[in-house]
């Protein structure tokens, strides 16, 4: 008999997580079971943070509950660091933030997606938790929905970053779709120039496919997308909408993941393009169908590094929606507290203060038409009748980033070969695609790159 400790995980349910799962099990039991194991187990405990809380608002004598230094009635802090902060208060800048984030930059958050997604008016969803950006929220959704082994539906062009998040991380398995009508999935056997439109009836089909017999599954929708930079029209979100809907009706319980990292950045070029988030369309549609919106500072203020997002729930029982986001509130706080702990304060301040700020609005679209123009180069650039022999250009009209297909090269080569050869740098994202980012090309250097990109693909022919 071995001496080694036993290392077997310990799957007991605390008692204020099983209690969570009560009132799920009670108010919305397909949304229970939507969880996963880590999911159940999840809470926010009765802990140092919730006592630091009683004690703030009743300690009136002395307050010696939580782990930073004070002096004077406030925080430490070294002139080094404080100097730096301009106008910002020390304590808005170097304590802890709450788990679920500061509640002002929340409350600021809900606010601007219900002045952004007119179709979530009077529908019950819940107050969004702050996350170090959208990585994490992927993660935290991850966490909260996924076993190892449990499917997720994704198109063929995605971002590779989920690969990792969800496949090495949570040992989920990715199945996709066909992203583009006429592209032929990953394969790359089909010819490119029919793609017109995103394949709505495709992702139908899969959706169905994947849920035959499957109690649950999890969708993840990107848009606007990357690496294609493609926003749907509006019948194609409806369509998409319905797809969904209607698995559900069949008994499938669908998390449905709304990856809007690249929300607002709307150019509709070729036509018309969605403004809201399919997040809207889905909050409350039906009890199967549980929308998980991601969205952030991030892109939306030009703030990358600043590593500031948000999760929101959509349930799609209306009747049950605060006790479900009320619940998933609880485990997502658990989550932050017992990985990251909580978003940076001076990154939750800086974004709340420029959410209140009355120019906020026409900063962001000045910079929007500064992308737009771009996009409309790389448009009409990309799309010259000269460069067909070297590619086709998948549909396009947002956010910042386009594909293109190549003729006759692998991508991978043909990246390699710009680097050396003509000091370009794109990206290869499968065998045939090139993903090229227009929200780093200035409008004059748009042609100069496709210029040298079309002489590369000559050269390695």
């Amino acid at each position: 008999m071995s001496d080694s400790p036993d290392r077997t995980p310990h799957r007991e349910i605390n008692p204020i997580a099983q209690a969570l799962n009560e009132k799920l099990e009670e108010a919305a039991p397909e949304v229970l079971a939507m969880l996963s194991e880590y999911g159940r187990r999840l809470y926010f405990p009765k802990g140092i943070i919730s006592q630091t809380a009683e004690a703030r608002q009743r300690a009136n004598r002395f307050n010696a509950t939580i782990g930073i230094a004070t002096e004077e009635g406030g925080p430490m802090s070294l002139s080094s660091v404080v100097s730096q902060l301009g106008d910002v208060p020390v304590a808005d800048a170097v304590t802890y933030a709450p788990p679920a984030g500061r509640p002002g930059l929340r409350a600021l958050w809900r606010e601007k997606l219900l002045a952004e997604n007119p179709s979530l008016t009077d529908k019950a969803f819940g107050q969004p938790l702050v996350t170090s950006a959208i990585t994490h929220g992927l993660s935290l959704a991850g966490e909260l929905f996924l076993d190892p082994g449990d499917v997720m539906l994704l198109p063929d062009k995605l971002w590779g970053n989920y690969r990792l998040t969800f496949e090495v991380h949570h040992g989920a398995r990715i199945e996709t779709f066909p992203f583009y009508l006429g592209s032929g999935g990953d394969s790359g056997s089909s010819d490119s120039r029919g793609l017109d439109r995103m394949d709505t009836e495709a992702f139908a089909a899969r959706l169905a496919e994947l849920g035959e017999g499957r109690e649950k599954l999890v969708v993840l929708l990107n848009f606007p997308n990357n690496p294609t930079g493609y926003m749907p029209t509006p019948e194609e979100g409806d369509a998409l909408a319905a797809a969904l809907e209607r698995q559900a009706e069949r008994g499938t319980k669908l998390v449905v993941i709304c990856d809007d990292a690249y929300f607002g950045l709307f150019y509709h070029l070729g036509g018309a393009s969605m403004t809201e988030s399919l997040f809207g369309k889905l909050t409350g549609r039906h009890p199967n169908l549980l929308a998980v919106k991601l969205d952030g500072a991030t892109k939306e203020l030009f703030v990358w590094g600043l590593r500031c997002g948000f999760i929101t729930f959509g349930p799609g029982r209306p009747e049950a929606a605060e006790i479900v986001c009320d619940a998933l509130d609880a485990k997502t706080r658990g989550a932050v507290r017992g990985g990251v702990s909580n978003v940076p304060q001076l990154s939750q301040t800086l974004v709340e203060r420029a959410l209140g700020s009355p120019g906020l609005a026409a900063e962001r679209e000045a910079k929007c038409e500064t992308l737009r123009l771009r996009a409309e180069r790389v448009f009409e650039v990309a799309n010259q009748p000269k460069f067909a022999e070297s590619w086709s250009v998948y549909p396009f009209n947002s956010g910042y980033f386009m594909l293109v297909r190549v003729e006759g090269v692998d991508a991978e080569k043909l990246r390699v070969h710009l680097l050396d050869e003509h000091g370009v740098g794109l990206i290869a994202t499968s065998a045939t695609d090139i993903r090229v980012a227009f929200s780093c090309l200035e409008a004059q250097d748009v042609e100069p790159l496709f210029e040298a990109l079309h002489q590369a693909i000559q050269e390695l022919r």
